[in-house]
């Protein structure tokens, strides 16, 4: 892969977006990194609900492959942002991929 120096007419290539005030919440840096590639999925690929309200499904298989992790991994990360408050899971039938809905932190929320 070839690189080069930045100059202020530089085009950036293709980013993944991560609020700023995901750097100060109590999750790891996968799970900030997962954050940011499960926000992406959401803005190319997202669902909207009966309420208007974007959701993704996003198997834990494709979720390791997409991050070059574990699957445990990756579930660990989940239950991190989960508990975060950073996404909602809803858990459909059995054998059925959840519905993740990502959860936007206001930026004062992330100096308490």
């Amino acid at each position: 892969m070839n690189y080069e120096f930045m100059i202020a007419s530089t085009p950036l290539p293709p980013c993944m977006p991560l609020p700023r005030a995901t750097f100060r919440l109590p999750v790891s840096n996968t799970a900030k990194v997962m954050y940011a590639r499960l926000l992406d999925e959401i803005l190319t690929r997202g669902i909207e609900d009966s309420n208007g309200i974007l959701f993704i499904r996003f198997p834990i298989m494709e979720i390791a492959a997409a991050l070059s992790r574990s699957p445990q991994t990756c579930k660990r990360s989940l239950n991190e942002l989960e508990q975060a408050g950073m996404i909602m899971r809803v858990r459909q039938g059995i054998g059925e991929v959840s519905h993740i809905y990502i959860l936007l932190p206001k930026e004062d929320a992330a100096h308490e």
